[in-house]
């Protein structure tokens, strides 16, 4: 988990994740430099299950990702913003789709905004579904909503500085070298806010173009890099 001046809903998603964490999963967060009360509340809870970091600076969204994933244990890993909220069966449902096989499940979300559920689902808005083409003109790897096992980590990280998102650099590289799920299950109620960092809407589109033209410079290159470490 990635915070930054999330004290309004962190006590909340806390308490969703470790109430289905056994005793040797851990909860790794990592804040960015908030300048609220967010990590006064996290250390508030007291549970061995959470390593808090902090950033020394202030390093965004994608660095402060990245430094969790390398702190990362476990088999499995699952990404998680600041402030939403986990449904009581997401580790169960997941893990029962990596003992078939999948590297990178997906899972659905309901969307809560203005303190109401909305009738259509982030997979029926975004028209979520697997593909390397589909995916890189409209990302649908929401991070919030993505699990996956340690088998191609080494292919995805380091994040290139240039990247767009991690969730989108993780679902490519993903679907490049494994198997992808895209599971219609609804796991998390994915809350909208004034203050979320990606939205719902695709964008302007000199933009997308501009930042996925960056994305396919840097899978091309991992994946050039990747071919000459296999050969040698």
């Amino acid at each position: 988990m990635a915070t930054y001046n999330g004290e309004k809903y962190i006590a909340e998603q806390i308490k969703s994740i470790l109430i289905q964490l056994d005793e040797s999963d851990e909860l790794i967060i990592f804040d960015d430099c908030s300048s609220d009360e967010t990590v006064k509340i996290i250390e508030l809870f007291k549970d061995p299950r959470i390593n808090l970091n902090i950033n020394k600076r202030n390093l965004g969204v994608i660095k402060t990702f990245e430094n969790a994933i390398l702190q990362a244990k476990g088999d499995y890993i699952f990404l998680s913003d600041q402030d939403d909220i986990w449904m009581p069966n997401k580790v169960e449902i997941s893990l029962l789709e990596f003992e078939k096989g999948f590297n990178l499940v997906i899972s659905d979300a309901y969307i809560l905004q203005n303190d109401m559920i909305m009738l259509s689902t982030f997979f029926e808005i975004r028209k979520s579904g697997p593909g390397i083409l589909k995916n890189y003109f409209k990302n649908t790897f929401i991070g919030c909503c993505i699990a996956f096992d340690r088998t191609h980590l080494n292919k995805i990280l380091p994040f290139p500085k240039s990247i767009s998102m991690h969730d989108s650099w993780i679902g490519e590289i993903i679907s490049i070298y494994g198997k992808v799920s895209f599971m219609s299950d609804r796991l998390i109620i994915y809350r909208r806010h004034e203050k979320n960092v990606t939205s719902l809407d695709r964008g302007d589109t000199i933009s997308i173009i501009r930042k996925r033209y960056a994305d396919l410079k840097c899978i091309v290159y991992r994946i050039s890099k990747n071919r000459l470490f296999n050969y040698v």
